[in-house]
């Protein structure tokens, strides 16, 4: 699949017929929601974990030099805390846009902060994507992210503000930490 998604993703769900949707976000989505929203609170999905195992060669990195951001990895019995955001269907043009880096959406039902559980979309960056660098140590991936910067910065940002966003919430996401513990200290 190439990097660009945004045709796919646009085929994938008919979202005209909708007053609103859901929309799960587990990475920049939680602390950089740069579109109109309804409504946003806290969610959880099931059977996901958060993993730094996508290239970025248009916001945190450039495509001579991916950086690297989230996706989510099936993982039977976890629980991945994110923000959930309702908005209206025309909003997912600019979605599209900014997850079009080898992001699918997909449905998954989310669990919100009141407890109600509604489908809503999440992106997802599958491993048969372009972009998908894949799995590596903690101390690898945290030194490229390091390394990489690209048109939205430093590579290094997008994890410290995850990280601070995901403490603010009061979730500990081990992966996350591990990689801030081995982020070499910046120049």
């Amino acid at each position: 699949m190439s990097h660009d998604t945004i045709a796919i993703n646009r085929q994938r769900q008919d979202l005209s017929q909708h007053e609103s949707v859901w929309l799960f976000g587990y990475g920049s989505l939680i602390f950089k929601a740069d579109f109109p929203y309804i409504q946003r609170q806290p969610a959880k999905i099931v059977g996901w974990s958060r993993r730094f195992w996508q290239g970025s060669h248009d916001h945190r990195g450039t495509p001579e030099a991916p950086g690297r951001v989230l996706t989510l990895i099936e993982t039977p019995g976890e629980r991945c805390t994110g923000m959930a955001y309702e908005v209206k269907p025309e909003v997912f043009e600019h979605l599209d846009h900014r997850e079009k880096n080898g992001y699918l959406r997909f449905t998954t039902p989310m669990t919100l902060a009141d407890a109600s559980v509604v489908d809503g979309l999440v992106y997802i960056a599958t491993e048969d994507n372009a972009a998908f660098l894949g799995p590596a140590s903690d101390a690898e991936i945290a030194a490229h992210i390091a390394k990489a910067k690209g048109p939205s910065g430093p590579n290094r940002e997008y994890l410290t503000k995850l990280s601070d966003a995901l403490r603010a919430l009061g979730v500990h996401d081990p992966h996350i930490e591990a990689l801030r513990d081995h982020l070499p200290k910046a120049d």
